[in-house]
């Protein structure tokens, strides 16, 4: 069993910029693929980005291409989002999963655990 816990949400200012973090437990998160999405109220749970097991494969959602960099330190089990140039449009509760395929996925149903989320909220 997998336990994610993210951290770094917060109230921002269009254009400011947040970084989140997601620690994981167990011995093999070096192997996982790692994943962002977020959710808006009265929207649907969306990708964000996803990076493979050596952090060398990224791919992001348009939405944010440009603007949010995903990034891992499989020493601390750690992965990281760090969004610049913020917009109203990306408040959402954002959570990381992690799929034990190893695959770079974007589709949720192909990730295996969930944290339960962080509240961004970006205000204009």
């Amino acid at each position: 069993q997998v336990q994610l816990v993210e951290s770094g949400g917060g109230l921002v200012q269009a254009g400011g910029s947040l970084r989140l973090s997601c620690v994981a437990s167990g011995r093999t998160f070096s192997s996982y693929t790692m994943g962002w999405f977020r959710q808006a109220p009265g929207k649907e749970r969306e990708f964000v980005a996803a990076i493979g097991w050596s952090g060398i494969s990224t791919h992001y959602a348009d939405s944010v291409k440009g603007r949010f960099t995903i990034s891992r330190d499989n020493a601390k089990n750690t992965v990281y989002l760090q969004m610049n140039k913020l917009k109203p449009e990306d408040t959402a509760v954002y959570s990381c999963a992690a799929a034990v395929s190893g695959m770079v996925v974007t589709t949720g149903r192909r990730y295996d655990y969930w944290g339960q989320g962080t509240q961004v909220t970006v205000s204009s």
